[in-house]
């Protein structure tokens, strides 16, 4: 059968499997990962692909692994993005999805961690470019900034996240940043890692990376 976003979006165990990997996040200090961090990335999947203009059933297939990428988390927020992956093969399955669509999603989610995360093909490269864009002050859910810890600092500094998707030439993630609560140093402190990530998930596009920062041009 093919699985549908629909489907996914209205699965009560799935939403189940979320809330509580937000949960088990919350409880460690991490900034949300609930249904705004998870549409949002679902979102942005969709808009690279389209823009890019690859079939619409790969762009679906890159919502349905955005949604579920992150559900690894109610187990451990270590090896998530593989936890998350099995996770997904059994709902899946349980969905009596396609197998090729099940590999297709699992790939990609497995593979949406910068520390063993590697753009093996253009949907997993669209969820990493998705999920590291997906920084805002927002998602800070610790409402006291004497006790802000850099990542708090830094996904509060940012006021404005963009993506901006030029086919046959690049991508890129336009940021404003308050520098009074954060310096951009301190978002490399962190983020560097995930840049560079986000430059190979390009470059697997057939595009380049491109960072802005407060209108300067960085990367």
């Amino acid at each position: 059968m093919k699985i549908t976003f629909e489907q996914v979006l209205h699965s009560k165990e799935i939403s189940t499997y979320i809330e509580q990997s937000d949960n088990v996040l919350l409880s460690m200090g991490y900034t949300e990962h609930s249904f705004p961090h998870v549409m949002r990335v679902a979102e942005l999947s969709n808009e690279i692909l389209t823009k890019l203009e690859y079939p619409k059933r790969d762009a679906e297939l890159a919502c349905i692994a955005a949604y579920m990428h992150d559900i690894g988390n109610m187990i451990n927020r270590y090896d998530h993005a593989q936890n998350s992956a099995l996770l997904a093969f059994d709902l899946l399955k349980q969905m009596q999805a396609d197998p090729e669509d099940i590999a297709i999603i699992i790939t990609a989610i497995g593979n949406h961690d910068e520390g063993t995360a590697f753009p093996v093909d253009h949907i997993t490269a669209a969820l990493i470019l998705a999920d590291k864009s997906d920084v805002r002050y927002t998602r800070v859910r610790n409402q006291d900034f004497a006790t802000f810890d850099i990542h708090d600092r830094v996904n509060y500094s940012v006021k404005r996240s963009d993506l901006f998707v030029e086919k046959d030439s690049h991508i890129e993630l336009n940021l404003e940043i308050d520098t009074t609560t954060c310096a951009v140093m301190d978002y490399f402190e962190i983020f560097l890692e995930r840049m560079v990530l986000c430059r190979k998930a390009a470059e697997k596009l057939g595009l380049t990376f491109r960072l802005t920062i407060n209108n300067q041009p960085i990367m």
